[in-house]
């Protein structure tokens, strides 16, 4: 454990560090992946750690990152002037929905409060009849091609299928100054470091050694007195919350935020890149966001049509012959127990714990 701390530590010091050592180009590379690795870590926490397979995780994200667009969109326009998309639709006036976002107080807010309240909707619609498994990743998956659909149907008030984009300032801050990008890539980094001190923290919580044992026996959680109902959907809309701020942060990074960014292609990619760190891992995962976009960064360059079938056959070996990721990996060395121990045999320890823990709870 100590071990880890101290790589962690070294990996956060050079991630710190970075703007002195990477070009211009290469640090804007790395600030977007780092903006990614944010719903990674959101995927941890609800996949990882509480069984729950995402394949829509690219609505909550868009979510924060339209929620932040609208507003930097309204602050590059004179008092009483509209969006130029709205002109060419036709529209004489701003929605009062649009005009809300007025305020940068009120837009930051809902990069977090919009997803999250949205992933806690849907997560108690949906837990509440006990579905789970297969059928909530379809369930998830269709979410994100209806709100792609959707965004590309309302072109008067989303910008259509072009997005949102153009934008010139944030918060009275010119985003084409000389140090906004260094300014936003050390945002970056504190908004990575600080979520992962937040899932850090639940996983010790008792609130996180329940949503395992949840995830790995949850008729049996049940039976002992908790709601696995209420607990999945918390997870969830702090998930939801998770990847909102991903996805504002990435949408600075870029420029841009548009319904290609956030429909099923893209939900999916979130998921192998978590599938390639070690979904129970936080830090395999923000390895593994790094490396797969880096890897597509690149073979998409070199090779437009070759990263799909690149990005299947990563999904089929990590599935296959390396379920635990890059964080199994990096961790043989170090490990202590007992190499024939089935891994279905030590899932069952969460459960025995939480049970233990109700029973003494019962006898105090």
């Amino acid at each position: 454990m100590r071990l880890k701390s101290v790589i962690d530590g070294l990996i956060l010091i050079a991630l710190a560090l970075a703007p002195f050592y990477l070009s211009a180009y290469h640090l804007s590379l790395l600030g977007r992946f780092l903006a990614l690795a944010i719903v990674s870590l959101s995927l941890v926490l609800i996949w990882g750690w509480g069984g729950i397979l995402s394949l829509g995780q690219g609505v909550f994200w868009g979510l924060g990152g339209y929620a932040l667009a609208m507003h930097l969109k309204l602050a590059s326009l004179a008092p009483g002037d509209l969006p130029d998309f709205m002109m060419w639709s036709g529209l004489d006036h701003l929605p009062k929905w649009w005009a809300v976002f007025h305020s940068p107080a009120l837009a930051l807010t809902s990069v977090v409060v919009l997803p999250m309240a949205a992933a806690g909707a849907l997560g108690w619609l949906i837990f509440h009849r006990r579905v789970g498994g297969v059928y909530f990743a379809l369930i998830t998956q269709a979410l994100a091609l209806a709100f792609s659909t959707l965004l590309i149907s309302q072109q008067p008030y989303t910008g259509g299928f072009n997005g949102l984009t153009d934008f010139s300032t944030i918060l009275g801050y010119s985003v084409n100054g000389p140090n906004f990008e260094r300014g936003l890539y050390w945002v970056t980094v504190g908004a990575l470091t600080g979520s992962f001190l937040l899932c850090q923290w639940l996983r010790q919580t008792n609130f996180g050694r329940v949503l395992v044992a949840i995830r790995d026996g949850e008729n049996r959680v049940r039976f002992l007195g908790y709601n696995a109902m209420a607990y999945k959907t918390i997870a969830f809309a702090v998930g939801g919350a998770l990847a909102g701020i991903s996805g504002a942060l990435y949408m600075l990074h870029v420029g841009v935020i548009s319904p290609a960014m956030v429909g099923v292609v893209p939900s999916i990619e979130m998921v192998v890149a978590v599938a390639v760190g070690g979904r129970e891992s936080l830090t395999g995962v923000i390895l593994g966001t790094l490396l797969v976009n880096f890897c597509k960064d690149w073979i998409s360059s070199a090779m437009p049509d070759l990263w799909l079938f690149v990005m299947g056959a990563l999904f089929v070996l990590v599935v296959t012959a390396m379920r635990g990721g890059l964080a199994d990996l990096a961790e043989f060395p170090f490990r202590k127990i007992n190499l024939r121990q089935s891994r279905k045999t030590k899932r069952h320890d969460s459960v025995i714990a939480v049970e233990k823990e109700a029973e003494a709870s019962k006898a105090g």
